[in-house]
């Protein structure tokens, strides 16, 4: 799944081009009972609905590939329990059978774990795909029909309570609180739309909290293989890796961030090998963990541990290099390399005024005079038998020494 394909779907989200034939939905209350039921012809909508149902729709859409936007895959288990061809009777019905809706309405009411009120909405959209040539230049003619469902599932809350105008009375008074549709926590597109096509065996999943995506609405409602988002394999793999070096009483925390800075290194190589927007994202095998591992200073009993249970963990689904970034972690390796390469100036700077203390020539400096701050001022140079000459006035009662020698020289 890519952006761009994504992005060709959403860009259509206008009132210009948006092409739903229907909507449908039901609202939730707190006790997960239904409400009420609608469905809607959506062109025939008002100005100001029409609008806020697309940004409704747009958000389910919305966000990173992989964080936010998980591209799913049928459970074949979930296969033989038909829950790939309701999904398909869905978007056959165009949202016309009751009974179809009525399913997956109190499929998620079942499954769904959310406290609240909330409500499902539902679009059924069918897009031309236009042909386009290899120079992404577009021809008149349809490529193939794309003909999809897509869900949004809102919270639903009372609006804060607080003081407003009312214009037919002419006074201030508690403003009436009402319930609130809010953008969505979660949705899904079926089919998924895979290189301008369709992709009957998968579904885009959305969550907007990725390190809540709720697993049991991919696997129960969708039926699909649950997936990790990007946040939640960041987290796991720092926790495999500092679990493992932790026990074996390793510098943890060290260690990991010099792992995260070679990780860096090698996708910013990465990139700028495969600069060209076709090219997959890199994908992080077992064999490269190894060596990244490596040549991060882990030694190998535990490279080979963590090797282990990251293929263990992760099987078939290897998560991509960007992914296991921490950008938190890199920032902080930075500061720490930035305090480091300043301790070792300082080192340097004292190691040089050292030597020139040694160094300097005694010669230079044949006399040094401490006194008291009251006799500075009297102290005045005078050219005696043809030399320069320092004179330091003494009244009777006072003395002095030099070189540790009372009167020396007086």
């Amino acid at each position: 799944m890519q952006k761009k394909d994504i992005l060709e779907i959403k860009k259509r989200y206008k009132k210009e081009q948006a092409t739903f034939t229907k909507m449908a939905g039901c609202y939730v209350n707190g006790e997960k009972a239904i409400v009420t039921k609608f469905r809607e012809t959506f062109l025939n909508l008002e100005d100001d609905e029409f609008h806020k149902y697309l940004e409704i729709a747009k958000k389910v859409l919305s966000g990173s590939i992989g964080n936010n936007i998980l591209d799913l895959s049928f459970d074949s288990e979930k296969k033989e329990e038909g829950h790939q061809e309701f999904y398909m009777n869905l978007k056959k019905s165009r949202l016309l059978k009751d009974d179809v809706l009525d399913e997956l309405y109190q499929r998620i009411i079942d499954t769904y774990e959310y406290v609240g009120n909330f409500i499902i909405l539902l679009f059924h959209d069918v897009y031309d795909v236009i042909t386009k040539t290899e120079d992404n230049l577009k021809v008149d003619e349809s490529e193939e029909v794309y003909e999809y469902v897509l869900c949004a599932v809102c919270p639903v809350s009372l609006s804060d309570a607080g003081l407003s105008y009312m214009e037919d009375e002419n006074k201030i008074k508690a403003r009436h609180r009402d319930w609130v549709v809010e953008m969505p926590k979660h949705g899904f597109v079926y089919p998924a739309f895979i290189d301008r096509s369709q992709d009957i065996d998968r579904v885009m999943y959305y969550t907007k909290n990725p390190k809540d995506p709720h697993s049991e609405f991919m696997e129960e409602i969708l039926g699909c293989k649950m997936k990790e988002t990007a946040t939640l394999q960041k987290e796991s793999f720092q926790a495999m890796v500092k679990g493992t070096l932790e026990d074996g009483k390793e510098d943890a925390e060290t260690l990991f961030m010099e792992i995260q800075d070679q990780l860096h290194g090698r996708l910013l190589e990465f990139k700028d090998t495969y600069s060209d927007a076709d090219v997959e994202p890199m994908i992080l095998r077992q064999d490269e963990v190894e060596d990244l591992l490596r040549d991060s200073g882990v030694p190998d009993k535990f490279t080979e541990e963590i090797a282990k249970s990251y293929e263990s963990y992760y099987g078939v689904d290897l998560p991509l290099a960007e992914s296991l970034l921490d950008a938190k972690v890199l920032k902080e390796k930075e500061q720490r390399r930035k305090e480091e390469h300043l301790r070792k100036e300082v080192t340097i700077l004292k190691e040089e005024l050292e030597k020139v203390k040694v160094d300097a020539p005694e010669e230079e400096f044949p006399v040094v005079v401490k006194v008291k701050e009251e006799k500075i001022s009297s102290i005045r140079k005078e050219i005696i038998d043809g030399k320069k000459c320092l004179v330091i006035p003494l009244e009777d009662h006072e003395g002095a020494m030099i070189n540790g020698e009372k009167e020396r020289f007086l």
